[in-house]
């Protein structure tokens, strides 16, 4: 049996496994969508490996559609983890401050589209290919920089390695140092054995990450603690300070529309 087929393997068995206990932890309560993603991934590269051995001529269209949904939910897993980290002063920030959220990290992830072009992106004729392989690059940087904002400012947060957040946000940027580093080394070379090394290297990392999900989730949940005063401070300013743009904004188009329907 190749090292493809048994890291393929044991990918799906221990994902597998940690859907399991994803479940029986119940971690779909307070993380929906990162066990929607674990759900989808699993199921998603099965297909993916029946379409590349039975249907090869339509694998890169399964591909496209493939990388178009994971980095989706990708994006949304990393939405979830920052508004779980709330879950202290959650009830006291108004619902749409979820927005403000998402619209913070779509704009990291904007700021970084331009720049998650490597130079050896030219050499892709392909616009499809070019534009998957940005995308992706994109969401890795993304990942790698929001596990490296939680672990420097944990104590800010009152989060540990012990709680949910840091351990999902850890895995994640593992494999995505991982794997940008590989399209880095890749671009230096050309030849199919060393592009089939890097990729089985990536696929490596994201099994030595899932076992260590599997590790986490099989320990009961840290109790949260609550923010330092110092970020609750923060953390309501900010809020405090989106509402009044909120407010402004409404009476502004309220004030131009009753302009607007003088004769």
């Amino acid at each position: 049996m190749s090292l493809d087929i048994t890291l393929w393997f044991a990918y799906i068995a221990v994902e597998a496994a940690l859907i399991g206990l994803l479940f029986y932890r119940r971690a779909w309560r307070t993380l929906p969508i990162f066990c929607s993603y674990c759900v989808w991934d699993v199921l998603s590269n099965i297909g993916a490996f029946l379409i590349d051995r039975y249907h090869p001529a339509s694998y890169f269209r399964a591909y496209f559609a493939q990388t178009i949904i994971d980095s989706t939910l990708l994006f949304c897993v990393l939405v979830e983890l920052a508004w779980s980290l709330l879950r202290p002063l959650r009830s006291s920030l108004p619902r749409w401050f979820l927005l403000v959220v998402a619209a913070l990290i779509l704009i990291a992830g904007a700021v970084i589209w331009p720049l998650a072009a490597l130079p050896g992106l030219v050499h892709i004729t392909s616009k499809s290919g070019l534009l998957l392989t940005q995308l992706e690059q994109t969401v890795s940087i993304l990942r790698v920089l929001f596990f490296l904002l939680l672990a420097g400012a944990s104590q800010l947060l009152s989060i540990s390695w012990r709680d949910r957040e840091l351990q999902v946000a850890t895995g994640l940027g593992v494999v995505s140092i991982v794997s940008l580093v590989a399209a880095m080394l890749h671009m230096h070379q050309t030849t199919a054995s060393q592009f089939q090394f890097f990729a089985e290297v990536v696929v490596a990392s994201y099994v030595c990450s899932l076992v260590y999900w599997v590790v986490c989730f099989s320990q009961k949940e840290a109790a949260r603690r609550e923010f330092t005063p110092q970020m609750q401070s923060f953390l309501l300013t900010v809020a405090g300070a989106a509402h009044s743009s909120r407010v402004a904004l409404t009476e502004s188009r309220s004030e131009k529309a009753r302009k607007q329907g003088k004769p």
